[in-house]
This record gives structure tokens, C-alpha cells and sequence, in this order.
């Protein structure tokens, strides 16, 4: 599917000039919907100046007048000759020089929350380098102190449906060689809806497993009630040698 040029600097043109609905500019610019609603509420793309489509002979004004109406209705992109025939780049991804800096906050993210991404899906989701991910992973990176994890999809540079898509298959390659995924690692994997209507679990520490059913023994609770202190054997210090001078005296 042909997407506009500067998608996201589109989708907040859009958000501020139309009465489009989040899915209608989702699907024109090729974001998810939750980016959409995250521009419109000023947590996405901050700082970034709207597109006008428009007057750059993206989209005909007829088809956000089509759009405003129907809410079913999909906006369609203006024939570009000059894009005919135009192939996905491949290789790393390419990401901008404003937001270099802020590679090393996402790719701690995602090694910290999660951990099951390769390194390779890490590289591609980011465009980043193996090295660099293994020095954060370490905690070896010149700059470690001042690493914050961030979410990449807040900081624009990658998609919530390719976060998704990466974890899932990262869970599936994780099923096939047999091993055990970890209850935070199945919420992860469900929807917000079903994760927050799940029931809280207890979990007992290794360190106090099979202490759960202990009992204090009848010389145990002897012992314990023979351990309260006394408020007046705590100031009864014992006496100096000039006290005892003076009582002489």
C-alpha cells in the first residue's frame, strides 16, 4: 500500500485539521490507531510540525470531505507517477539524526521488558548495532548511568503493530525449542483488556518456599513471649564510681 510522504508529520496535520477518525488517518498514514490517538492527545510526535497533504498534492480536499461524512470511508492517496515503481529499501533501518541520541534509551526498554527479543530483532526494530545492544545488555556501555528506558513507539521509531509482531514471534520461537515462558512473559503476550481482568497471583519467594505452613512450637512461643523488655530495665543503668562516693558521703 502507497503511503504519503513524512507520514506522521500527515497524521498530525490531520488530527488538527480534520474531524477524520484515529482509523481513517491511521490507515491513510500506515501508523496504528494508538499512535494516532497518542498524537491527538500530545504524548506522540511532540514537536513535530504538521504536513499539509493538501497543498503538497498528496490528497484531493474532496476526499477529506468524503472522509469527514463516512466514517467507513478510506481515504485514497493521489496518483504520484515518480513513486512508480519504487521497492522497500532494504536492510537496517534508517533513523533520523534528531533521534539518535535516543537509541540507547529504547533499546534499554526493550531489554528490560523484553528480554526475549534476539538481538537481531532488537537491531531491526531500532536500527541499531549488535555491539551496542550487547554493551547495554552488559551494562558496559561508556554511558550507562544515563540511560533511561524509554518506549520506542513513544519516541517514534518503530510501530506498535512491529513491537507486537516481533514479541510474538519471539514467543513462538521460544515455544519450539521447549522453553519454559515465565508468568510475566504470558501477560505480555495477551491483550490490555484480558490482562487487567486477570486475578493478582501470590508468589512465595524460593528463599521461603514450604514455610508457608510453619507453626511456632510450644518452647518457641515460650521463648517469644519471654523477649518483651521491660521499660524500666532500660533506664536502670548501672551506677559510677562518683555516685557511690556521694552516697557514702
Amino acid at each position: 500500500m502507497a503511503l504519503p510522504i513524512m507520514a506522521k508529520a500527515t497524521a498530525v496535520w490531520l488530527v488538527d485539521n480534520t474531524t477524520l477518525t484515529f482509523k481513517q488517518i491511521a490507515d491513510f498514514c500506515g501508523l496504528h490507531e494508538l499512535e494516532v490517538q497518542g498524537i491527538a492527545d500530545g504524548e506522540v510526535a511532540v514537536g513535530i510540525k504538521g504536513f499539509d497533504p493538501i497543498a503538497n498534492n498528496q490528497l484531493d480536499k474532496v476526499e477529506i470531505e468524503r472522509g469527514e461524512k463516512d466514517p467507513a470511508y478510506k481515504l485514497k492517496l493521489k496518483y504520484n507517477p515518480a513513486a512508480e515503481g519504487e521497492k522497500k529499501r532494504k536492510g537496517p533501518r534508517y533513523t533520523p539524526l534528531s533521534k539518535r541520541q535516543d537509541r540507547p534509551s529504547a533499546i534499554a526498554w526493550l531489554v528490560k521488558f523484553h528480554p526475549e527479543l534476539s538481538d537481531s530483532q532488537i537491531s531491526k526494530l531500532v536500527g541499531t548495532t549488535k555491539p551496542t545492544i550487547q554493551a547495554i545488555r552488559e551494562r558496559t556501555h561508556w554511558n550507562i548511568a544515563n540511560i533511561q528506558p524509554v518506549d520506542p513507539v513513544a519516541l517514534g521509531m518503530c510501530k506498535q503493530t512491529e513491537l507486537d509482531e516481533a514479541v510474538r514471534k519471539a514467543a513462538a520461537k521460544k515455544a519450539r525449542v521447549g522453553e519454559v515462558m515465565t508468568d510475566e512473559e504470558r501477560r505480555k503476550l495477551v491483550s490490555t483488556e484480558q490482562s487487567l481482568q486477570m486475578e493478582p497471583e501470590s508468589h512465595i519467594p524460593a528463599s521461603m518456599s514450604g514455610l508457608e505452613n510453619f507453626t511456632l512450637g510450644q518452647d518457641d512461643k515460650e521463648k517469644e513471649d519471654g523477649e518483651h523488655l521491660d521499660a524500666d530495665s532500660l533506664f536502670n543503668l548501672p551506677k559510677t564510681g562518683k555516685d557511690d562516693d556521694a552516697d557514702e558521703e
